[in-house]
């Protein structure tokens, strides 16, 4: 490895407005968030992770199964409308000024994929200590939704999304395989993170993950299929 430092970051604001509480949701015995924290605990290449957060609640939740949370997070980055990555850079500024030294790699894990395994972690943090990457991002087939079967309508007339000129009526089987992000990893060596101010580099390599492991809890749906999930593994 290198002696790479790598920051792994997890951004958990406390409103929500589709799930009130999320990180907090119990899902199958345990807070959303504490599946994050057990990953990132278990990963091996993580040097620090940190929990990001405005909420007394879940920084003090946070702190009771052996998560860091060394700063709440400033109101102007604890908005509806606040993005992920300001909170990231954020969080790698304070812990470089606190630690006295610049990490390497930085590793953002959203705790609304709470299916992603530590294997997973590593894998993707992998891929970039191979050399060839200076980002990684977790993605996921997007299955039946294939952009090509898509379509926008226009004054009520249906129009291919994706005008090839005639319409695709292959079966899903022969199209070719199209990727989604699944929100679960975002990875990136520091100077991508800080000079181009995102987490996707000129050489952004995939990792690819299954849909069971790629639930992204957006909506109480998707809290039915987490805990469907994690039910499965559990039997």
């Amino acid at each position: 490895m290198d002696n790479k430092r790598i920051l792994g970051v997890i951004p958990a604001r406390g409103g929500s407005k589709g799930i009130p509480g999320k990180n907090l949701h119990e899902i199958s015995g345990k807070p959303l968030i504490q599946y994050t924290i057990e990953a990132s605990k278990d990963s091996k290449f993580l040097s620090e992770f940190i929990i990001s957060t405005d909420s007394e609640e879940i920084a003090n939740f946070s702190r009771s199964i052996g998560g860091d949370v060394p700063f709440i997070r400033p109101d102007r980055l604890s908005t509806d409308k606040a993005l992920s990555l300001p909170v990231v850079l954020h969080a790698l500024e304070f812990m470089e000024s606190y630690i006295g030294k610049k990490y390497d790699i930085v590793v953002m894990l959203q705790p609304t994929t709470p299916l992603r395994h530590y294997k997973d972690i590593d894998s993707a943090i992998n891929i970039l200590l191979g050399g060839q990457a200076d980002s990684v991002i977790s993605v996921t087939e997007v299955g039946g939704y294939h952009p090509l079967r898509m379509k926008r309508i226009k004054d009520g007339r249906l129009i291919n999304y994706i005008d090839q000129g005639i319409e695709d009526m292959r079966p899903r089987q022969e199209l070719p395989p199209v990727y989604i992000r699944n929100g679960a990893i975002y990875a990136a060596y520091r100077e991508v993170l800080v000079e181009n101010n995102s987490f996707s580099g000129k050489d952004c390599y995939a990792y690819k993950m299954p849909a069971e492991r790629s639930v992204n809890i957006d909506t109480l749906d998707d809290l039915t299929l987490a805990k469907k999930y994690i039910n499965n593994y559990k039997n």
